[in-house]
């Protein structure tokens, strides 16, 4: 369960900063300004958010990562 929190966590992270360069919020890089990488960022945060949904679900069930 844990492991699904740290990825959906990592991914929101990630997704959120590809969607700040690609509105040209964080610029200096490639990616800055590039309208596809802020759609790929919320592609990203959304599995994020599944990631934490699917963790949520588990725990709420009581089941862990050895059931």
């Amino acid at each position: 369960m844990w492991g699904r929190a740290v990825v959906g966590f990592v991914l929101c992270a990630v997704g959120t900063v590809f969607i700040l360069q690609g509105t040209k919020v964080i610029q200096g890089s490639g990616m800055s300004g590039q309208g596809k990488w802020a759609a790929i960022g919320v592609v990203v945060v959304v599995a994020g958010l599944a990631c934490f949904v699917w963790a949520a679900k588990h725990h709420r069930n009581g089941t862990t990562e050895a059931n």
